[in-house]
């Protein structure tokens, strides 16, 4: 989603703001800004496109001064212009906010505003803060009494840096994330660590209806009400400075061959939340598996293999269906809520709702500093390190690989071999050359079709994801025994379907299905590992216990999905209109 960057110190702010903006970009987003204030003026320059390129337009890093805010705008309110890129000035151009979230009565807002004499350039709801902003400091003339006047006004949930002209800054966090950097010589205000960790690795995590005024060095945290609130300095781990593609062409391929590490270390330093989850689990009363995208198929796959090898039910649920069928869930149960990032809005929504029930909430995430970790009563980090490709390949990995832990020990029979299946992993993906002359082939192609059976389908479903999201192929995970109900209608000569069949139980009749696709002329890509003349291309895996196929299966095709947009000439780190973590609904 946006990323907002505010920063006050010894040196110049321009050109800090924009490398860390730079960092931010995996997030994703349609245009960049920069506001500076510089002798009791604001300076403000933006565009649409990417930091680099507005950069060179405008030269956004030779703005003066040495206070200034940023931001990475994905549109929601109003299109993808220059107008509508952040920072959005005040009418008198004395202040200037960058602004990440959503404002639910913006309108009423603005019409009181024009009403008032106020002009509005833009399309956004982010303008209105300025303004209002504007508004409520001429009467105050108080930083600290603007903030509080204004976060009483607006609703929704929203995380805000304003400049004054005066050189101070000041933010307000409700439900989204907001983190303060703390230097030596300088304060940053960021959405994300990856901000600041340059120069610092002090962070402070805000809390939901708390604000910050900063006055060069010196700043104060306060709640909604005025009074200042006790704050913890956390150190960050500095493994998220090194998020660097090193000697690949992008980040989305690094991440891809760094699975079979990740099978390795996945819950390596969460043996002792793994021990309290299975208890946890073996208790309760119902259990509920919640996600969003490729979490969510995480969750199917935890639904089935909790079913077949442990005997326990469980209930897979979209995080953000939940809060239409809050029925769903009965009270005193267990609630498993996956996220990458942990600050997905649907996902914390979905735990909200069950945390008024009594529900204990298991948190797998790979940032341990974020939202859903402190929401967690058990919390069980990925170790998967940084994820800068906009579509999840390793972290879904990763996820799975604690799924599987937390069976490993429910069962108390499945001995799983992590290290030889890492080896075969490595060995599977160590010459990509067969899948990148399939991606070829998908060049021109309009529709793929996934088929997959039992464990297999969420597979399906999530390969459809990747090629959806790198390519901007229309893609569809079909489940097998479906076919002949409907999808069997789309197969012809022009059509590509991929079929997931690995020697399991489904394998049969997959194949069976793969020959009637085949007989109306469309062309086949086995997943597999047993070759067959029933395909047009065999992507072979590793013959392996059955419970791993399914990341097996997924890494080839996340590399297919990789190549077949190479091939497309799209951008695998930074999909159009997508953003790596969710955080507004």
């Amino acid at each position: 989603m946006c990323s907002i960057i505010g920063y006050s110190g010894n040196e110049i702010a321009a050109p800090i703001i924009v490398k860390g903006l730079k960092r931010m970009e995996y997030r994703g987003y349609d245009s960049v800004g920069v506001a500076t204030e510089s002798d009791n003026q604001i300076e403000l320059k933006k565009g649409i496109g990417k930091v680099n390129e507005v950069n060179s337009k405008v030269q956004l890093d030779k703005l003066p001064g040495k206070i200034g805010i940023g931001h990475t705008r994905w549109a929601t309110h109003g299109k993808v212009t220059d107008l509508n890129a952040h920072p959005h000035p005040s009418n008198s151009g004395k202040i200037a906010i960058v602004h990440n979230g959503i404002i639910e009565n913006f309108e009423e807002l603005k019409k009181q505003l024009e009403d008032d004499g106020y002009n509005f350039k833009s399309e956004t709801d982010s303008e209105i803060i300025a303004n209002l902003l504007q508004k409520n400091y001429e009467s105050t003339k108080s930083v600290k009494d603007t903030i509080l006047k204004t976060v009483s006004e607006i609703k929704g949930h929203y995380a805000f840096v304003a400049m004054f002209e005066n050189g101070q800054i000041a933010a307000a966090r409700f439900h989204e994330p907001l983190i303060v950097g703390v230097g030596q010589e300088n304060i940053f205000l960021s959405s994300d660590v990856l901000g600041f960790i340059e120069y610092t690795d002090n962070a402070i995590y805000m809390k939901s209806r708390n604000f910050i005024i900063l006055d060069k060095k010196e700043f104060q945290i306060l709640d909604y009400n005025g009074k200042k609130v006790k704050y913890e300095i956390t150190k960050v781990s500095k493994e998220f400075g090194d998020a660097y593609k090193g000697d690949y062409a992008h980040f989305t391929l690094k991440e891809i061959y760094e699975q079979p590490d990740v099978i390795l270390k996945a819950g390596d330093t969460t043996t002792e939340g793994i021990d309290k989850a299975v208890e946890l689990i073996k208790n309760a009363k119902n259990i509920y598996i919640t996600g969003s995208g490729t979490s969510y198929n995480s969750a199917l796959i935890a639904k089935q293999i909790l079913s077949k090898y442990v005997k326990i039910k469980a209930e897979s649920i979209i995080a953000s269906e939940l809060q239409f069928a809050p029925d769903t869930i009965e009270e005193n149960s267990v609630l498993i809520a996956i996220s990458q990032s942990g600050e997905s809005a649907d996902v914390l929504e979905a735990v909200r709702i069950t945390k008024k029930l009594n529900c204990k909430i298991i948190s797998i995430v790979n940032l341990l500093t974020s939202s859903l970790t402190r929401k967690g009563d058990i919390v069980l980090g990925m170790n998967c390190g940084p994820e800068i490709g906009v579509a999840a390949t390793k972290s879904f990995t990763a996820q799975l690989i604690l799924l599987y832990k937390m069976v490993q020990k429910l069962s108390g029979s499945i001995t799983i071999d992590f290290e030889k299946f890492s080896e075969s992993i490595s060995e599977m993906i160590e010459n990509p050359s067969k899948i990148q002359d399939i991606a070829k082939k998908l060049k021109e192609v309009s529709d793929i079709y996934i088929l997959g059976r039992g464990i297999n389908y969420p597979i399906a479903i999530e390969s459809a994801l990747k090629l959806k999201e790198l390519t901007y192929i229309h893609a569809e995970g079909i489940p097998g025994g479906e076919l002949k109900h409907g999808p069997l209608a789309l197969m012809d000569t022009n059509v590509f379907v991929i079929i997931i069949n690995p020697n399991d139980s489904t394998y049969s009749d997959t194949l069976t299905s793969a020959r009637e696709i085949k007989t109306r002329g469309a062309k086949i890509i086995g997943v597999s590992d047993i070759e067959s003349d029933v395909y047009d291309y065999w992507i072979q895996i590793p013959k392996i216990s059955e419970i791993l196929y399914p990341i097996s299966e997924i890494i080839p095709i996340q590399l297919l999905a990789y190549y077949s947009a190479l091939e497309k000439d799209t951008d695998p780190d930074y999909p159009r209109n997508l953003a790596k973590s969710v955080t507004v609904k």
